[in-house]
């Protein structure tokens, strides 16, 4: 899995700088930070509203969609998919595979 998010990564990095109008990424990345964030909560929205239809297929859609659109957003804030597997490595040693930090109690 991590192949396919480092490949979507090296994908919208690329495109960046691209022509707005030749490629949605680079139309996202000219939008700015706001309106890539926006998009980062209509797609999470729209998994959600999905899951709670029980349409298994939408939620897949969905949720492709919503990682496509997260990606854009960290490229957008300087941070790498590999930044992310260290938090998460750091929270199965202290917590568990599962393990969230709850609020307020972050180190």
């Amino acid at each position: 899995m991590s192949d396919a998010i480092e490949r979507l990564f090296e994908a919208v990095m690329a495109q960046r700088n691209g022509d707005p109008s030749a490629s949605a990424t680079a139309d996202l990345f000219a939008a700015g930070r706001v309106k890539i964030a926006k998009k980062v909560v209509e797609e999470a929205a729209e998994v959600s509203f999905a899951c709670m239809e029980e349409e298994r297929q939408e939620v897949v859609r969905e949720a492709a969609d919503l990682i496509y659109n997260l990606i854009v957003l960290l490229v957008e804030a300087g941070v790498r998919p590999e930044d992310v597997w260290a938090e998460m490595a750091k929270r199965e040693a202290e917590l568990g595979i599962a393990g969230k930090w709850p609020k307020g109690q972050r180190p």
